[in-house]
């Protein structure tokens, strides 16, 4: 696949996540939705590693990468799904895009990385601003509480990247992914016995849809195409994709499932884009944003 091609899709599964999570829970429990997704990603993810003949490793430091994105994959997701049920597929997308910027504020702390320059401080300080007029922007106290739920979801999921960091792991991707599912699947499928336990009588068409949409494309295709452009594209354009993104599921949000966007959650995305822009390009940024006098 050539790299516009594959810049693209990512930008298209990222964008339509949200919006099929939230359809994936429509008339089903949260824990079957996510459990039923994690299964037909770790069946693909298996069939995908025999086909190519991939190769699994099962080393300890294998082993433990497998152990930290499990987990932290497990909290992430059964967080984000109870959400869905609460706030729209925009307010999803635009707080997972302060993955970045909690991933680097984990590296400092965690892995002792001199991470934190100036420029990447103030896009921290305008991405909590963000966060605030998101918050500010929710309509009732269940929106509130599902906002607060997401965005432990996504420092946990941004603390489980560290993790992985941490650990220096250099397994396949795909396999990496597969061994991720494997550790992960197991505690959906206890979250969903304790919290439900029963396969719906009617399994709602839309719902099944999104289900099979993040398994296939959400949970194995859209992982496959980043890393190949992590691989392959410089760090810069890959970083465009955070930007776009919640942009994009915000409008597809409201065109496709009637969402209310308000003006502050605008506002809020606004900032959080900005601070994500200080974040990857900060020096340049400022340098065209503040520059600096002629020196005699």
């Amino acid at each position: 696949m050539s790299l516009p091609a594959a810049f693209l899709s990512v930008v298209l599964i990222w964008s339509t996540t949200p919006l099929a999570i939230k359809w994936s829970v429509m008339g089903i429990s949260p824990s079957f939705a996510v459990f039923s997704r994690m299964l037909i990603g770790a069946l693909l993810c298996l069939v995908l590693l025999v086909v190519l003949r991939i190769r699994f490793p099962l080393h300890r430091r294998a082993r433990l990468a497998y152990l930290a994105g499990g987990l932290s994959m497990f909290g992430a997701m059964a967080l984000t799904y109870w959400s869905a049920q609460y706030i729209s597929s925009g307010m999803i997308a635009v707080l997972f895009g302060l993955s970045p910027l909690i991933t680097s504020l984990g590296a400092a702390l965690w892995l002792k990385e001199d991470s934190l320059t100036p420029s990447k401080l103030l896009g921290m300080a305008f991405g909590v601003s963000g966060l605030l007029l998101v918050f500010r922007g929710s309509l009732d106290l269940g929106a509130g509480l599902g906002l607060a739920t997401l965005f432990c979801a996504v420092v946990m999921q941004s603390l489980g990247l560290v993790w992985i960091k941490r650990i220096g792991d250099d397994s396949p991707p795909l396999a990496m992914t597969l061994g991720t599912l494997l550790v992960g699947l197991p505690l959906f499928f206890a979250s969903w016995f304790i919290a439900d336990g029963h396969v719906p009588a009617q399994w709602p068409k839309q719902a099944l849809t999104a289900t099979i949409y993040l398994g296939t494309f959400g949970s194995v295709l859209g992982f496959a195409l980043y890393y190949y452009l992590i691989k392959h594209m410089d760090t810069g354009r890959v970083a465009l994709i955070t930007l776009i993104t919640p942009v994009s599921a915000l409008l597809l949000g409201h065109a496709l499932n009637d969402e209310v966007v308000l003006s502050q959650v605008w506002l809020g995305t606004a900032c959080i884009l900005f601070g994500l822009c200080l974040h990857h390009w900060g020096p340049s940024l400022l340098n065209i944003l503040l520059p600096r006098g002629n020196e005699r």
